[in-house]
């Protein structure tokens, strides 16, 4: 059976979510879809921290939690649909990945609470972490590269220039009919980085074996 790879772009409460398969060394797109990472899709789920800040110091730390509990589940529920319907294209689906933000570790919730800035930033990564911890429990291998470096990066292992794979992206997703915005070429291009080192590490386990 064929590999595949999941490639997520995450925002505040939901994510674009892409499956990516090879064929002769050629990108395929295999699924696409708009997984929300919140059961209740309103601004104060949206963004827990930010609802949090209005809270007393307790209640606030269990809603962050709640909402992070929720979050792992559903990006869990999500990997585990995406696992159960790959098998029917002939694929299985092996890596996971991630778009990060270019921001440092976070410091202590009430310090968090304390900053506009960081509260931004929390809500961000509350939902990339979800996606982690789901990969992880679904048994993916994980692929993460920064955001704002994802397109260099790219050019380099294709070996090409950035804005050529960003058109070779956005050919990807021309049959796939209209929303094809930057979220989902974004996504697509984090899976196919993912599958890329499989198959690179595959095809000289092959040559090795001759």
């Amino acid at each position: 059976m064929k590999q595949a790879a999941v490639g997520f772009r995450v925002h505040s409460g939901w994510a674009a979510m892409v499956a990516v398969g090879l064929e002769k060394g050629a990108p395929s797109v295999l699924a696409r879809e708009r997984v929300h990472l919140v059961a209740t899709f309103t601004y104060a789920f949206r963004q827990p921290y930010h609802t949090a800040k209005k809270m007393a110091p307790v209640e606030g730390r269990e809603f962050i939690s709640g909402v992070r509990g929720e979050a792992r589940r559903l990006a869990q529920g999500a990997i585990r649909r995406l696992q159960g319907e790959m098998p029917e294209q002939g694929y299985e689906l092996v890596r996971c990945g991630l778009l990060l933000a270019s921001g440092r570790p976070l410091p202590a919730l009430e310090k968090v609470l304390a900053s506009h800035a960081l509260i931004h930033t929390a809500d961000g990564e509350l939902f990339r972490e979800a996606i982690l911890h789901a990969s992880a429990r679904c048994g993916l291998g994980e692929f993460t590269i920064k955001d704002k470096e994802l397109l260099d990066v790219a050019g380099r292992r294709f070996r090409v220039k950035p804005a050529d794979v960003l058109r070779r992206v956005t050919e990807l997703g021309r049959p796939l009919g209209a929303r094809w915005s930057q979220d989902e070429k974004f996504a697509t291009l984090a899976a196919w980085l993912a599958l890329h080192g499989v198959s690179k590490r595959l095809q000289k386990a092959s040559a090795g074996a001759e």
